[in-house]
């Protein structure tokens, strides 16, 4: 299993913190660590059996490059420094990173999920995983998965996500920020596909941004069935309110 991990978007709703530093680099607590966002998303994946990864990113993200770069002479360093609770902590990730195949694609401007999906095309085969870098899932059901299908959760306000009607696993219908939502149910950014995605994608014709959920909703159109796997934990990492959420619970 592939996974395509989206890191391209500008952050704009994490401002001023994410002038300089990208959204998917702020950091979390786990397990007694500050992590970085993507790093939890990229060690969950690591978990459940993928190892190879595609990330894509802009402009202004080459610290997530270099963070994905293993740094023995930074290891050496804390080691002799006595820092050797911290140490190991890299050194665990780094040992992630290095029994995996990990690729950056860069995305030069952005204009989009679905663009940003778009870049992957030439470097994945025919089943693989997308993933937004700034959702984090209390569970990471893969095995309930299966070509097109995507993750959901119920939400109390979903007209800022994309909602969906669902009747038994099946999705009905799918809506993106709707003023009035049909149901509660909104995806949560954890897609698995195969390459038609991209042929759907090239065959949309955006009003602006080139949108993932368009290539989907035009699928359902033709008859493509998707299913929904509902998860309960998810936390939205990508705005001011979901990030204090999170630092609420888990310092509780």
């Amino acid at each position: 299993m592939q996974a395509v991990i989206t890191a391209a978007g500008l952050g704009t709703r994490m401002l001023p913190a994410s002038k300089e530093i990208p959204k998917e680099m702020l950091p979390i607590p786990v397990d007694g660590q500050l992590k970085p966002v993507i790093q939890v998303i990229f060690e969950q994946l690591h978990d459940a059996g993928v190892r190879d990864f595609l990330i894509v990113v802009g402009r202004g993200k080459r610290v997530i490059e270099d963070y994905f770069t293993p740094d023995g002479n930074f290891l050496d360093y804390l080691e002799s420094r006595g820092k050797l609770r911290q140490a190991a902590n890299l050194r665990d990730f780094y040992s992630r990173v290095e029994s995996s195949n990990v690729a950056f694609v860069n995305q030069p401007q952005p204009r989009g999920f679905g663009d940003a999906v778009l870049r992957a095309e030439p470097y994945v085969e025919d089943r693989f995983l997308v993933v937004g870098a700034d959702t984090v899932v209390g569970e990471l059901p893969l095995e309930r998965m299966s070509v097109n299908s995507f993750l959901v959760t119920r939400v109390e306000d979903p007209r800022p996500y994309g909602v969906v009607v669902v009747r038994e696993e099946t999705v009905v219908e799918l809506e993106e920020k709707p003023v009035n939502p049909k149901s509660n149910v909104v995806v949560v950014p954890y897609y698995e596909f195969d390459r038609e995605v991209f042929r759907a994608l090239r065959r949309v014709e955006p009003e602006d941004e080139l949108q993932l959920t368009d290539a989907i909703r035009l699928l359902l159109r033709e008859g493509v069935q998707f299913r929904a796997v509902e998860v309960g934990k998810v936390y939205d990492l990508g705005n001011m309110e979901g990030y204090l959420d999170y630092l609420r619970k888990s310092l509780k």
